[in-house]
């Protein structure tokens, strides 16, 4: 067998293509093939709103294409809109293109064998297919995917806000304004003596940071608040004590949910080396650096920043930890990336074999530990709003973000006419119920806008924009 290749910064943009190597694709392939596997299995799905599904599904209360029809319905969008026009735009692959529809074939596959399979041909077109696309996209005499590349701006100067709004939310508008000058002052201080840095590298740092210790502090004081209150009704009935783990919160040894907790953790664990092969893959391709775990991430990786985006999905991995361990020890399903630490890593490791070995020990540690995990999240209730909070806010920044990058990139296409269309889709989209989900609309838009300046120039309605 071949070797596995060096991984180097693989500016995949719009002038470059979608080229892959000969391993590459045979990793994106196989990828696709294990993760729709995993899927069949019920062993672990991407979208995180599906997994709560899984349970109904492991214990036959709904049927396989029940199960499959919601995820279609919870991942199309995703796909079509967000996940191929950003690899498009980016020439970086995403998991919503990659993952999402693995998620969809395993389900759909009647038959074990055939979930590989499925999965397989999905690798195989995204590998092909997709360079194909770009080229002919390229091509056309309005070109939609360059002018899609005005996107990364507005993403990654506007993702660099997300923990003041978590701030904000969690803590008050008084400790979030203050956050917002903090990381302002961070932003314009790296311009100016870091040029070379993504701006918004070290205010991100700085915004977590204030944002897990403002939690910190807050349960410790409820903490010291609890066992107080604790010994004074102690005292009050006789010195009787009654404080239970320090005042941390678990669930009863006969509770449902945590027999359920434990079952569900127990059957992830018998899959222990299905996993450590699924965290091998994963890792290996963010180590390519032919893949981004999400929006802002794919255009720093195409960018050769790969140190800031592993910074980015860092940060991502804490907002999203307690939504995959809960549903995971809810549903007896995992996440196709665990808790999403084998992105960041593997974006720093220098050898794709260093990368093999170190994703199935990161997704064996965690799912070795996800019961204590949950434990410990019940104990800290201050730091699992803040993932939450750092959640919702993910989702505002970036909601933003794509739509003003979005408008732009319609007007580097068509100028007016390209706004009107794009915004026209989205509002369009807006008033008839979100027929797309609104992170994916804007992208969706600009591609459909696209195909339609195309479609007038052919017309002769409609002449181009110089660049």
């Amino acid at each position: 067998m071949g070797s596995l290749p060096a991984a180097g910064p693989h500016l995949a943009t719009a002038a470059g293509g979608l080229d892959f190597s000969p391993a590459e694709q045979l990793t994106v392939i196989g990828l696709c093939a294990l993760t729709a596997f995993l899927a069949h299995l019920a062993l672990a799905v991407f979208n995180d709103g599906v997994r709560p599904f899984m349970l109904d599904f492991l214990q036959g209360r709904t049927t396989r294409g029940a199960t499959t029809a919601v995820s279609f319905g919870l991942s199309a969008g995703f796909i079509f809109g967000l996940g191929a026009p950003m690899a498009l735009s980016s020439g970086v692959l995403n998991p919503w293109l990659v993952f999402l529809p693995t998620d969809l074939l395993g389900l759909l596959a009647p038959k074990k064998w055939l979930a590989p399979v499925l999965g397989g041909a999905w690798g195989a077109v995204v590998v092909f297919g997709l360079k194909g696309a770009d080229k002919v996209a390229h091509e056309l005499p309005v070109d939609f995917l360059t002018a899609m590349q005005q996107m990364s701006t507005p993403i990654l100067f506007l993702f660099t806000l997300f923990p003041v709004l978590a701030i904000s939310k969690q803590f008050g508008r008084l400790r979030g304004a203050l956050a917002g000058a903090v990381e302002l002052v961070l932003v314009v201080l790296t311009m100016k003596l870091w040029p070379k840095v993504f701006a918004g590298a070290l205010a991100m740092a700085v915004g977590v940071l204030l944002l897990i210790g403002f939690a910190v502090v807050r349960d410790l004081r409820q903490r010291r608040t609890d066992r107080a209150t604790t010994r004074a009704d102690g005292a009050g009935a006789g010195g009787e004590r009654t404080e239970t783990g320090g005042g941390r919160a678990e669930l009863p040894a006969d509770d449902p949910m945590a027999s359920l907790f434990g079952a569900s953790a127990a059957r992830l664990r018998r899959h222990l080396p299905l996993f450590m092969v699924l965290g091998a893959g994963v890792c290996l391709l963010a180590q390519l650096h032919i893949f981004g775990g999400g929006e802002a991430t794919s255009f720093l990786i195409a960018k050769g920043r790969t140190t800031e985006a592993a910074q980015v999905d860092f940060y991502r991995a804490f907002g999203f930890l307690p939504l995959i361990a809960t549903t995971a020890l809810a549903s007896g399903a995992y996440g196709i990336a665990g808790f999403t630490f084998v992105y960041p890593i593997g974006y720093l490791l220098p050898s794709p074999w260093l990368a093999l070995v170190c994703g199935a020990l990161v997704l064996a540690v965690e799912v070795l530990a996800l019961s204590g995990i949950g434990r410990v999240l019940g104990g800290l209730p201050s730091v699992r709003d803040s993932s939450e909070q750092l959640r919702a806010a993910i989702g505002a920044t970036l909601q933003l973000a794509i739509l003003f990058g979005s408008l732009m990139a319609a007007n580097a296409m068509g100028g007016g006419l390209g706004i009107l269309i794009v915004g026209g889709l989205y509002l369009l989209n807006e008033a008839m119920g979100r027929v797309v989900v609104r992170m994916a609309a804007g992208p969706a838009a600009v591609v459909v806008g696209g195909v339609l300046l195309n479609v007038l120039y052919g017309l002769d309605l409609f002449t181009p924009l110089t660049s």
